[in-house]
Order: structure tokens, then sequence, then C-alpha cells
């Protein structure tokens, strides 16, 4: 089982809100997930990004792989990620 931490929408029409979580690479986006781990609200003045670093890295040290757009939240909040490419 591959496992990623990704986006999953949420919020109404025009407002999106993203949920940090951890899935199964072949759940769909907003789908089944194994846990949420923050949020990010892009509609605000400065985009707010909330995660629960201890979860994070956990979840990085169990081999789960962050998508390109989850790495560049990981760097606004100060959480260094191994690139591996």
């Amino acid at each position: 089982m591959s496992v990623k931490i990704r986006l999953a929408r949420t919020g109404a029409k025009k407002q999106p809100y993203y949920r940090i979580v951890v899935a199964d690479s072949r759940a769909p986006r907003d789908g089944r997930f194994i846990e949420i781990i923050g949020s990010y609200d892009p509609k605000t003045e400065l985009s707010k990004v909330e995660l629960n670093k201890e979860k994070a890295l956990n979840w990085l040290s169990n081999g789960a792989v962050p998508t390109n757009t989850v790495k560049k939240l990981f760097e606004i909040v100060n959480l260094q990620v191994k690139s591996n490419q």
C-alpha cells in the first residue's frame, strides 16, 4: 500500500478549504483517508496553514510521500522534508 500526504478539498463553491490528509494513493481525492494531520485555507489574506508536526513527521518516517503542493506547505511551516529524488 502506497501512502501519500495530500490535500482533500472541502468548502463551498468558490470558497476552497483544504484538509491535509494521509491517504492510500489509490483512494479518490476527496474520498477515503487514514488521518487528518492539518488544514490549509488559501482564501485568507495570508494563507493559513495549520499542521500537527508530530503526526506529519511520524507519517514521513513511516514512508508516506507528500505531494508537491504539500511539500510547499511543509516549507511554509518550517518542516524539513528529505527528497529521495
